[in-house]
């Protein structure tokens, strides 16, 4: 067992925490299994080192939402609970049962944001992720992909990228279709790798379990029973977006994701992912899924480097 103690800012921050006659305290009490005893202005948590851990989670999140709100309710409390236990739990496990990992790697989101993220595939048919490099938009939807395969949901995986660098007009690079987009699809295919051994995805790629295609190539087709992702979808256009949307058929989920703020469309022309976001948000097994610097788990200098960009913008 271990112990740790919450220093909070004020005994008026920990009454708000704690709840009316420490109700969300014993809804956390609850949810994890442990002790969990307001003194003061302090919090005093007793348990294993993953409750612990979840439960430092859970009020450091309550704690930004008092922040930001001013006041904490039940429903409020028990979001940030499904949340961070969401995050407790491994990705393997799209159809239901017990968590595991995919090939040699545990899948187990490593923020509350990704958390988020991953039970929005699981519980949607279309999912789309915002976010800046490095938050695992890819890896997660390719894991979730190979994770539905693996468990017969699916009979596929189409993987899809815009070539925006070449305008769609791949025939001047050699080989066949697969080899003229492979540049655009590396990080899907460097995720597939962390996933399967190598010879298990070159199998994949030839027997058409496994099908790679530029954007331009979607059009016309109905994808059945696959789960089709786009990456780098901010350099789609509004009609591109329209016709990959569109090739959802039965049993299948699209997972899209980009960052908005690298799109690499000519000037004044609007990328089709924002326009998604705006259009698809209120449309029911349709989630938006924003991801941030904090969810970033590559280098942590990764976050300082964005940062460093965000703040010193070029003055016009």
């Amino acid at each position: 067992m271990k112990e740790m103690t919450i220093a909070l800012d004020s005994r008026d921050e920990a009454l708000l925490l704690s709840g009316n006659r420490d109700q969300f305290l014993k809804e956390i009490r609850s949810a994890l299994d442990m002790q969990v005893i307001g003194r003061g202005d302090q919090i005093l948590l007793n348990g294993s080192e993953e409750q612990i851990d979840q439960a430092a989670r859970i009020f450091s999140r309550l704690r930004e939402d008092l922040r930001r709100q001013g006041s904490l309710t039940t429903e409020d409390v028990h979001t940030v609970i499904e949340i961070v236990q969401a995050g407790s739990q491994a990705i393997a496990n799209p159809g239901g049962g017990e968590a595991g990992k995919v090939g040699s790697r545990n899948l187990r989101p490593r923020t509350d944001g990704q958390a988020l993220y991953v039970r929005a595939m699981k519980e949607n048919d279309l999912t789309l992720c915002v976010g800046p490099a490095g938050t695992g938009k890819t890896w997660l939807a390719v894991a979730m992909a190979v994770s539905c395969l693996r468990q017969a949901l699916i009979k596929k995986i189409v993987l899809v990228r815009p070539a925006v660098e070449a305008g769609e007009r791949l025939g001047f690079l050699p080989g066949d279709i697969a080899a003229k987009v492979n540049p655009y699809l590396r990080p899907l295919f460097d995720a597939l790798n962390d996933m399967m051994d190598h010879e298990q995805v070159k199998r994949y790629l030839e027997s058409d379990i496994i099908e790679i295609a530029p954007l331009a190539y979607m059009r016309g087709r109905t994808l059945n029973q696959a789960v089709i992702i786009m990456d780098e979808a901010q350099n789609t256009t509004i009609s591109q977006m329209k016709m990959f949307l569109t090739r959802m058929g039965i049993g299948s989920k699209i997972i899209v994701t980009g960052d908005i703020t690298q799109v690499d469309l000519p000037p004044h022309t609007r990328s089709g992912m924002t326009d998604a976001i705006n259009r698809m948000r209120n449309i029911e097994r349709v989630a938006v899924v924003h991801l941030t610097e904090k969810d970033i788990v590559r280098s942590p200098l990764v976050q300082k480097i964005l940062a460093a960009y965000e703040e010193n913008k070029p003055r016009r």
